[in-house]
């Protein structure tokens, strides 16, 4: 069947040559092909389809170097019906099997030294498009032939919603062909050479397909992979959904209000602050640049406070509006909130609140925590031409998964972009497979947060509670989770009968269901949610409240930290290693990989599967001295490996802030809006 497939390929790729007028630049271009024979031809992934028409000539042959799968089979069956012969291989591009990389270039070498060119892609699928890898330098290292890079553009193709948006040109069009300049590598280069070589590569392959784009007449936005747009290059149109779901929250905004008056009955909002949520401001826009920063709830706002900190300290003359989502994270703020930063509830997404507030505030750069995003959010404020930044930025494996299935509307919503400051590269991957543009790696920001600040007086009363009981904590724990650890609590109790496990749930209103297991189980408990504390007859405590978890890792002698023995992705340890306090992990932390193995690799963290393992590892923790006083040392060596985060991001958005002005830009707002 590819064989097949593979020849109507050659047909079709014959049939928009034929069709098409070609314009090669410089007008010697094929002359050049003969003359410098045998040569290393790049090209970018994405144009890898039209690679038969750089066959100029009978007195020359071309191998194309193609990988080892289904659409190399293929583009091999394609390229047979031009004559051209095929190197089977590729570089691993990130992964760790082999894919016949070193097979391909021992045959590859041995091509150009018997007189033929050899043509492959300069980047390598799974790694970033667009991105040059060493493998083409090292190739003309040891080949002694020099590298040049090539592009092909049309007028008129279709893009694939593919890793490097493969082009399909159409044919009746017109056809550019731009030939670079020759890149010689000399055999004593060394590692940093080939480096600066391989960036040489990529810049000169970028400026003959712009150039090939401009010379055909075609939109190279459309054949670009987002993360080779620059951050600000134009946000892609609003597809049908998007513009559904704007259609519909517009639709629905006269409703609002009763949505508001529901939650305010449920405790849910502050009837006092019910403007704000509609987009109306409770406080004026102080004059000057103004950074708008959103946080959705208490971990976002613990992680962005020390950002708006630093900021602020960099920008003696900049002020700050911080939006949150929940009452709770409303009153952290209201205590820790500096000079020049102004308090503010986040309007809800219709485009009518979002125009309200983004006219009153009029930010110079908006910088939103995590992942919560919302399309009117986001729509509106790139409408206002205001560079947006997502710090902090995480989306878990469901949420990706959900996304991928509607990858063109994430794509529109993640263009208007301009920085993603991703936690680790297995997200900035994420992000960038989303439509995501200038994605960044720059770990977590909860590394250097400093400790949030405990109550000192409940600290004394729960300390003076549990005396010298060995505690263990069970953190963020998820439906499916606490069975495990009170199997394990009842287990460890046998040989340590003073054990007092803590639970926390994840969601405090699961806590009547956390207690009627544990009722069920026959363990005696006491629970936070009501005032009490632990007694010597309590085996567990059952803390069903909210922004304590400081509080009691302060307490534990380890943590089990939820979310991980279930496949939801796992939950921050952050909080529990900055206490000092040793890890234990389910397999299931794919949300925060790159913590959990930097914590792994030194030993700060132990993975287990089920509540036999949850028992032994807490075992060891709670009765070996030796082994907790290591996993603690190694928790904190981890941390100075994954730190640095907080620095990036001020960085980050000073980069996209205009310099300071004379602070007239709030009080020509404030006449706009009275007039």
């Amino acid at each position: 069947m590819r064989e097949l497939s593979g020849a109507a390929l050659a047909r079709y790729i014959r049939f928009v040559r034929r069709t098409s007028r070609l314009v090669v630049e410089p007008e010697d271009g094929v002359a050049r092909f003969v003359a410098e024979t045998p040569q290393i031809i790049a090209m970018w992934h994405g144009q890898f389809l039209m690679i038969p028409a750089i066959n100029p000539s009978d007195q020359v042959t071309t191998a194309a170097m193609v990988a080892r799968h289904g659409d190399g089979d293929l583009i091999g069956h394609a390229l047979a019906g031009f004559d051209m012969p095929m190197i089977r291989g590729a570089g691993a591009g990130g992964r760790q099997k082999d894919r016949g990389g070193k097979a391909a270039a021992v045959a590859a070498i041995r091509a150009l030294r018997d007189g033929t060119n050899v043509a492959m892609t300069a980047d390598v699928p799974p790694s970033e498009p667009r991105k040059a890898g060493p493998g083409i330098v090292l190739l003309a290292k040891h080949s002694g032939r020099p590298i040049v890079p090539i592009a092909i553009a049309s007028r008129r193709f279709f893009a694939f919603e593919s890793w490097s948006r493969m082009t399909l040109n159409l044919p009746f069009s017109k056809l550019a062909l731009v030939v670079g300049t020759p890149i010689s590598v000399r055999s004593d280069v060394t590692a940093d050479d080939v480096d600066t070589i391989r960036q040489q590569v990529e810049d000169e392959l970028n400026r003959v397909t712009a150039r090939a784009y401009e010379l055909s007449g075609g939109n190279p936005l459309k054949a670009t992979p987002a993360s080779a747009l620059p951050g600000d290059a134009p946000p892609l149109p609003m597809g049908y959904r998007l513009a559904t779901y704007r259609g519909l929250t517009r639709l629905a905004s006269p409703a609002v209000p009763l949505f508001l008056r529901r939650r305010q009955r449920r405790g849910k909002e502050d009837p006092k602050r019910q403007g704000e949520r509609l987009g109306y401001a409770s406080q004026p826009r102080p004059t000057g640049r103004l950074v708008w920063f959103h946080a959705a709830s208490i971990g976002e706002t613990n992680a962005v406070m020390p950002v708006i900190e630093e900021l602020l300290t960099r920008r003696p003359s900049l002020n700050v509006v911080l939006t949150t989502g929940t009452i709770t994270s409303s009153e952290i703020v209201k205590e820790r909130l500096p000079e020049r930063a102004i308090h503010q509830l986040l309007p809800v997404d219709t485009p009518g609140n979002l125009r309200r507030f983004l006219a009153h505030w009029q930010p110079d750069a908006a910088v939103l925590t995590e992942s919560d995003l919302w399309p009117n959010m986001l729509v509106e404020t790139a409408k206002q031409r205001v560079p947006i930044l997502l710090s902090n930025a995480r989306i878990s494996q469901r949420s990706f998964r959900r996304w991928r299935k509607a990858r063109g509307l994430a794509a529109e919503l993640f263009s208007r972009l301009r920085i993603v400051m991703a936690q680790d590269e297995t997200l900035a991957k994420r992000f960038r497979t989303l439509g995501a543009r200038d994605v960044r790696v720059f770990g977590n920001l909860k590394i250097d947060t400093p400790p949030q600040p405990i109550d000192q007086a409940a600290n004394a009363r729960l300390t003076m509670a549990l005396g010298d009981r060995p505690v263990l904590v069970a953190a963020s724990t998820h439906d499916g989770e606490e069975a495990a650890v009170i199997a394990a609590h009842q287990s460890l109790s046998r040989d340590l009968d003073d054990l007092i496990t803590i639970i926390v749930p994840r969601h405090p209103e699961r806590g009547d269901a956390v207690g009627a297991a544990l009722r069920d189980a026959g363990v005696t408990f006491a629970r936070r949610s009501r005032a009490e504390l632990p007694s010597q007859a309590h085996g567990v405590y059952l803390a069903d409240t909210i922004g304590e978890l400081g509080l009691f890792f302060a307490c534990a002698n380890a943590a089990f930290i939820g979310g991980s023995l279930i496949p939801h992705g796992g939950q921050n340890p952050i909080e529990a290693v900055r206490a000092h306090c040793p890890v234990i992990t389910g397999p299931h932390f794919a949300n925060f990989t790159e913590t959990y193995r930097a914590l792994i690799a030194e030993g700060g963290a132990r993975i287990v599967d089920d509540a036999d393992a949850l028992t032994e590892a807490a075992r060891a923790l709670l009765t070996d001295p030796a082994a907790s006083g290591a996993a603690r040392e190694a928790g904190q060596r981890a941390l100075e490996t994954l730190g640095g985060a907080l620095r990036k991001t001020v960085d980050a958005i000073v980069e996209v802030l205009p310099e300071e002005d004379d602070g007239t830009k709030g009080a020509e707002g404030a006449l706009k809006r009275a007039s």
